[in-house]
């Protein structure tokens, strides 16, 4: 069997593999914060409660690529009641597949398409000097995906032919991103293809992952969903090991909300120092500031108590950790949410400001779509890091608006109506 048989027969096993544990896993009572060791418990998305209008998905032309790419056009799962814990990463025990091969057949899927546009790594002016020069940085990448079941039956992106967000092609995309890029951390949101492609893939590529579906997606009213959308986070397993998780659910004035957030501790292999990496998704909408707010200040909250060790029992053990949280905030830079984060107690400063002449300007967009509502180019995804504990390195620059294009995002060229953000971080010395 030569190699790219084999590696679709992998991909295509561990989505059978995903599958069949996703029906072995009982239910847990809902709550606002749940902390664990070891299994993951989910939130179960509650549709069956809801009125909602069913909007229908659009109709998209399949292709035959190559052997890889039917192995991931198989048949997607049906909307999972219960999902799988972690522990399935450690259950396949299948060979990885090689990334330059999965990147070859990336773009042998995309040959039709437009190249994404070409984007350079910049180095920051003034590079802080004490980082530990003995090991890598680590690569951390950041990006709302776009949910297939909101980009074709909900968004109404009324520039972007509906063949662009064909998932069939527009997959092969989001992974060349990827792979082009090969991030030591990956932060996902509207992730909802996470057990039958992102998974599977993923971890055949050297990856663990954890996946928070929210509580009541938009995406179950959209007919032929793949299930709920949710945040995602990947490490690489051959430079981090898990010390602790916490998976929350975010609140507003003590009330549990719809929006959720992953928490991780990692233990470095090549420092043995710890870091903790959290990814969330902020409620979205104009008029809902002061609920994104809230939500911020009680994710704030959450990362104090899991990193400092105060209150209740703590991720880490002693002092604070280094924090590196990154997210789709749905905010500007002048809403309150932005505002807690930069004057926060743990000390966390935006990645992207450092691409600045003045070293504290966010870039002019991060996302830039056109709806029936009008045009929208804003900046709303971020990442935040201790500052006092870890440096930047260098950051992936933003691509111009030639290079975007006058139909903006998503498009052929480019998957999602959010840009990737991604920046090599280093350890300062203890």
């Amino acid at each position: 069997m030569n190699q790219v048989r084999r590696c679709s027969a992998l991909l295509n096993q561990r989505c059978v593999s995903s599958r069949r544990r996703s029906a072995a896993m009982t239910p847990f009572s809902q709550g606002a914060l749940l902390h664990v060791t070891g299994t993951f418990p989910r939130l179960k998305p509650m549709a069956t409660t809801r009125a909602a209008q069913v909007c229908p998905m659009g109709g998209s032309s399949r292709r035959i690529f190559s052997t890889l790419a039917q192995s991931l056009n198989s048949s997607v799962l049906a909307q999972p009641e219960l999902y799988p814990d972690e522990s399935a990463n450690q259950d396949l025990d299948l060979a990885e597949v090689d990334p330059d091969q999965l990147l070859r057949e990336c773009k042998v899927a995309l040959q039709r398409r437009p190249a994404r546009p070409i984007r350079d790594l910049v180095f920051p002016i003034s590079t802080a000097p004490y980082k530990q020069k003995h090991y890598p940085s680590i690569r951390v990448m950041q990006w709302n995906i776009l949910a297939q079941a909101l980009g074709e039956g909900k968004d109404d992106f009324i520039r972007c032919p509906l063949d662009a967000l064909n998932w069939q092609e527009r997959k092969f995309l989001i992974l060349e991103e990827i792979l082009t890029y090969r991030p030591d951390i990956l932060c996902l949101q509207e992730v909802d293809h996470y057990y039958d492609t992102f998974h599977p893939i993923m971890t055949s590529l050297g990856y663990c992952g954890s996946f928070l579906p929210k509580p009541w997606s938009p995406c179950l009213d959209v007919e032929q969903n793949n299930g709920p959308d949710g945040c995602a986070l990947f490490y690489r397993r051959s430079r981090f090991s898990l010390c602790a998780a916490a998976h929350l659910r975010l609140c507003a004035k003590m009330l549990p909300t719809n929006q959720v957030a992953i928490v991780q501790t990692l233990k470095c292999q090549a420092t043995g120092r710890q870091l903790c990496v959290a990814v969330t998704h902020l409620k979205a909408r104009s008029g809902w500031e002061r609920l994104r707010s809230a939500q911020g200040a009680d994710l704030l909250q959450n990362l104090c108590r899991l990193t400092v060790g105060s209150g209740c029992q703590s991720l880490a053990a002693s002092s604070t950790l280094p924090l590196i949280v990154c997210g789709d905030f749905n905010a500007v830079p002048s809403e309150d949410v932005y505002k807690r984060f930069s004057s926060s107690t743990l000390g966390l400063n935006s990645a992207y400001k450092l691409l600045s002449s003045d070293r504290q300007t966010e870039p002019a967009y991060t996302s830039w779509k056109i709806r029936p509502t009008g045009e929208s180019c804003s900046t709303l995804d971020y990442i935040w890091y201790t500052h006092d504990a870890l440096s930047v390195d260098c950051l992936l620059d933003i691509p111009t608006e030639e290079q975007i294009g006058p139909d903006r995002l998503p498009s052929y060229h480019y998957p999602s109506d959010h840009l990737s953000l991604l920046c090599d971080i280093s350890f300062r010395h203890q």
